[in-house]
């Protein structure tokens, strides 16, 4: 193979190639070549040191809202909110994305989504997927096998294999502010972005871009638009390098921070040679909405139950999503559909599949393009909504009166109640998610919906809250009592000791213990961490 080049002509073979540092490494030497490395390496050096100003302005950026800053529209960039332009074309592998489906990285699910009758599937290296070495670097052999036509798995019980017409794959790599520790560069743990993206696109990219199929991704956890611009960069120079034609890499920003949700025409614009749409990632944005208001008591949410999508922040953030995507000729993507069929309960299954029906008939309503959900049998669900609603590809110029989206009300917090059985759920829920992670599973059925790694993150965050502003909690008993250190600790004791009743010798086996240490301390920590999976990663094995 040559060696990779750039504008300036063929990098170097004597500089130092990325270090893996792993014990199984040698049994993923397909992807982890020395042109692989030598490529990670360039990426981290090139772009590694932006990214951590970057992290330093989110935290700089989070004390100002600590200190009474509210979120609003930056002032330096009214010129492109006020310009005409629109982005690129879109390719056509991604005009109809009325229905997509997610999921973790692991090889049969990646199959049955591919599968699944959906029009995308976006295969997740972040929130659905636990990032244990083995975990990651199996998905990049999947990813590797899927652009070559030869993804398939035989268990002794069955054969998986693609069939003739399968969704288009896109790729979410983790997000910025995540490391990848099992490969370094210059003896520091590169970025897991530049990580999973470099050797995506090494391996993959030219092959995809030949047949019209990619490379395509879906980006997280942005907070603001030098963040997207930093893709835009890596995005630039991997295709240079790689020899892909510029633009040919297409991106989706989710938008699941408070913080680029003022930003979203900004992002676009960056992006707009390699974006196609923005999707309402609702399970972190209501993480990020509690993290960034986390000092102001006027910002408390109830039970997370009745934190719905229409109305109060949520519904305004949707609307003013469309409303900005449509005006730039992009995609307007809604959220997930978190419910999974219930076995051998006929009517808890229809209740949850109404319940999908009328989110994605509100989405189809307000003017989305498409959405997303957890479980193949929704797919069928969402599809028929979508199809009667929206009959064409996408709805993207479709004329529509919508009311201006105020900045206040991308803030308006939902009215509603704090309920001792919404404190216990958000423990339990989030002991058991974490201990999953901690096993090396991302995305886990628990009461009958699919959770990944925001779901933790709400139900911690949330106590956060609730304890920071001494919020009053609706007892079981009929009484109300204030949410002190002292009550929380009780019902953690209680849950704890409900989930070792249960489990019994499973509970240790299975790292509840540490499980429920990570809940706890995340969620009772005099500043609210930002995120619980960096702790979380020092304890993952594997």
């Amino acid at each position: 193979m040559n060696a990779p080049v750039n504008n300036n002509g063929p990098i170097p073979r004597h500089r130092v190639l990325a270090k893996v540092e792993a014990a199984n490494a040698e049994q993923y030497s397909d992807v982890l070549t020395p042109d692989a490395l030598l490529f990670l390496a360039d990426l981290e050096r090139r772009f590694g040191p932006q990214r951590r100003i970057l992290l330093d302005n989110r935290r700089l950026q989070q004390e100002r809202f600590d200190d009474g800053e509210m979120p609003t529209q930056p002032a330096e960039t009214l010129h492109i909110r006020n310009s005409v332009w629109e982005v690129a074309p879109c390719p056509p592998a991604l005009q109809d994305r009325r229905v997509e489906i997610t999921g973790p990285v692991s090889r049969k699910m990646m199959i049955n989504a591919l599968n699944s009758g959906a029009k995308m599937f976006m295969a997740d290296f972040e929130d659905a997927s636990s990032p244990t070495f083995t975990n990651m670097m199996d998905g990049q052999v999947n990813m590797r096998d899927y652009a070559r036509g030869s993804l398939a798995l035989e268990t002794e019980k069955k054969s998986y294999t693609l069939n003739d017409n399968i969704a288009t794959m896109l790729v979410r790599p983790r997000g910025w502010h995540l490391e990848e520790r099992h490969i370094t560069v210059d003896g520091k743990p590169m970025s897991a972005s530049l990580c999973d993206f470099g050797l995506h696109i090494f391996h993959n990219g030219k092959i995809l871009a030949d047949k019209e199929e990619g490379p395509f991704y879906y980006l997280p956890k942005i907070e603001s638009y030098q963040e997207a611009r930093l893709w835009n960069d890596v995005f630039n120079f991997a295709q240079a390098v790689l020899d892909i034609p510029n633009g040919t890499i297409k991106s989706t920003v989710l938008i699941e921070t408070l913080p680029a949700a003022f930003q979203m025409e900004e992002i676009l614009y960056v992006l707009r040679n390699h974006i196609t749409g923005l999707n309402c990632g609702r399970w972190d944005y209501i993480f990020s909405y509690i993290k960034t208001l986390r000092n102001h008591k006027a910002f408390i949410l109830p039970d997370r139950a009745q934190v719905g999508m229409d109305r109060a922040f949520l519904s305004a953030y949707a609307t003013r999503l469309v409303e900005i995507c449509h005006k730039r000729r992009a995609h307007a993507m809604g959220g997930m559909a978190a419910q999974i069929p219930v076995k051998n309960d006929e009517e808890a299954n229809q209740a949850a599949f109404d319940k999908v029906r009328k989110d994605k008939s509100r989405e189809a309503t307000i003017g989305h393009d498409g959405t997303w959900v957890a479980h193949p049998d929704l797919v069928p669900v969402a599809m028929d909504v979508f199809n009667d609603i929206m009959p064409s590809k996408h709805q993207i110029h479709k004329k529509r009166q919508t009311p201006r989206v105020s900045d206040e009300a991308m803030i308006a917090p939902h009215s509603g109640t704090i309920t001792e059985a919404g404190v216990r759920t958000n423990i339990e829920v989030g002991i058991r998610y974490i201990a999953a992670w901690l096993m090396g599973r991302g995305a886990v059925p628990i009461h009958n919906l699919m959770e990944d790694a925001a779901t933790a993150e709400i139900s911690r965050a949330q106590i956060w809250q609730w304890l920071a502003h001494g919020a009053s909690v609706e007892m079981e008993g009929g009484y109300r009592e204030t949410l002190t250190r002292r009550l929380y600790d009780r019902l953690f004791d209680e849950e704890v000791k409900a989930l070792k009743s249960e489990l019994g010798d499973a509970y240790t086996e299975n790292r509840f213990d540490d499980a429920a240490k990570i809940f706890t301390e995340t969620a009772t920590a005099q500043i609210l961490p930002e995120f619980l999976t960096i702790p979380a990663y020092d304890l993952l094995k594997g």
